[in-house]
């Protein structure tokens, strides 16, 4: 889908904020590319739809290079979503989801449809948003919209540069989830920068590490916990909190005793364990009850257990 290959990027004389870089994405892959402040991270972002111009390398979209393809084209087959949505202030959420649908000369008919239906798929009613202006959208909401506008025309390839960065940790969460279940259900190639490892771990089907504008490592989630290549890397997913980043990557489900009871309110077999260890320090037990995703009575999960891989 998308091949980078010995790219660099270098602003003024501050040194290469992208140096040599090769990274290959493919299709229907999360991939997030995280990195402290200065890591070339949303500049490698930029250079793939062209808002940044590569000083050496070459990029390659589809199997054609980018540079051959104009960038207003390049950019309608990928959607962008940023941390502030860049929602136009004056246009309804109607019109800002229109935006690249009414560019492409979709029939009127069809962008009202795909309105509602992005709307719908990010638990906004139709009705009660279609003709709110952004000041009148808490940010979860805007963030929700700006999401909507980047998938309004079906891209290809959906880019987000730190999308929920300004948000509050619960809708945050949400919008977390939200994302996760549209990439499942859509399969699009998602390609998200971001700074928090917790919601890199959470979110990536694959993890870029970036630091200097060179990549560090790359892998799965659990590679990166499990596996450091350097003291860099243990250091950025930290050292002290790998063992409970470990259990944020497993569900309940996993370490389950069928069968078997326990007292109390029950947890859901889809929680995290890192959820389900917050439940027994709170709840002062080492036995919990799980039900499954039909509130069904599914067995127990004992503390000890945790432990157990």
């Amino acid at each position: 889908m998308i091949d980078i290959s010995q790219v660099s990027k270098t602003f003024g004389s501050a040194g290469p904020a992208v140096d040599d870089l090769s990274l290959h994405i493919a299709t229907g892959e999360f991939v997030v590319l995280i990195g402290a402040s200065g890591s070339g991270k949303s500049t490698t972002l930029r250079m793939i739809n062209r808002l940044v111009e590569p000083d050496r390398g070459s990029i390659r979209f589809a199997g054609v290079d980018i540079r051959q393809i104009k960038p207003e084209a390049l950019r309608r087959r990928m959607g962008y979503a940023i941390q502030s949505t860049g929602l136009f202030p004056h246009w309804t959420v109607a019109q800002n989801i229109a935006t690249v649908p009414q560019l492409l000369k979709w029939s009127k008919a069809r962008v009202a449809d795909r309105i509602d239906e992005l709307l719908t798929l990010l638990h906004l009613d139709p009705d009660a948003f279609r003709g709110r202006y952004p000041h009148q959208l808490s940010g979860g909401q805007q963030q929700r919209v700006g999401v909507a506008r980047a998938l309004a025309a079906d891209p290809d390839v959906l880019l987000m540069d730190e999308p929920f960065g300004a948000l509050d940790p619960v809708t945050r969460a949400t919008l977390q989830a939200e994302l996760l279940r549209i990439h499942a259900l859509s399969g699009k190639t998602v390609v998200l920068v971001t700074h928090d490892i917790d919601e890199a771990l959470q979110l990536g089907s694959r993890i870029v590490l970036m630091n200097h504008g060179r990549i560090v490592q790359q892998g799965r989630p659990i590679d990166l916990l499990r596996h450091p290549a350097n003291t860099f890397v243990h250091d950025f997913v930290g050292r002290t909190e790998i063992g409970i980043r470990l259990l944020a990557l497993d569900r309940v489900a996993s370490r389950l005793r069928p069968g078997e009871r326990a007292a109390g309110e029950p947890i859901s077999a889809e929680l995290s364990l890192r959820e389900a260890l917050s439940a027994f320090v709170a709840r002062r037990v080492d036995r919990l009850p799980v039900v499954d995703e039909q509130g069904r009575p599914a067995g127990a999960l004992c503390f000890d257990d945790l432990l157990e891989r």
